[in-house]
């Protein structure tokens, strides 16, 4: 899978340090990766899920640094092509504001 911008996963990484390991191995494994439907993500990242958003798209949120992040991402599995949307400590995430702006 192709990451769709790396740089911001750096940058993220630099905001929270705590989750730069943790974003450094789910690039490295979505790199690596060949997914053609939300199965096979999991069976990458057994915690990923999915989750309808107001613009009626689905995205793709996965578990980052232990539980204490969570990313959500865009995924076009017919281009091989992983869009990062957002990047969001536990505590934004749970407050549901992110739906309503993708």
């Amino acid at each position: 899978m192709r990451v769709i911008k790396p740089s911001r996963l750096r940058e993220y990484g630099d905001a929270h340090a705590r989750a730069r390991k943790s974003l450094e191995n789910w690039h490295a494994m979505t790199r690596r990766a060949s997914w053609h439907h939300f199965v096979d993500v999991r069976k990458t990242f057994g915690s990923a899920d999915e989750a309808k958003v107001k613009s009626g798209k689905t995205v793709v949120i996965f578990d980052i640094g232990g539980n204490n992040f969570r990313m959500i991402c865009a995924i076009h599995y017919d281009r091989q092509k992983v869009y990062v949307l957002r990047f969001l400590t536990h505590a934004e995430y749970d407050k549901g504001n992110w739906k309503l702006t993708l």
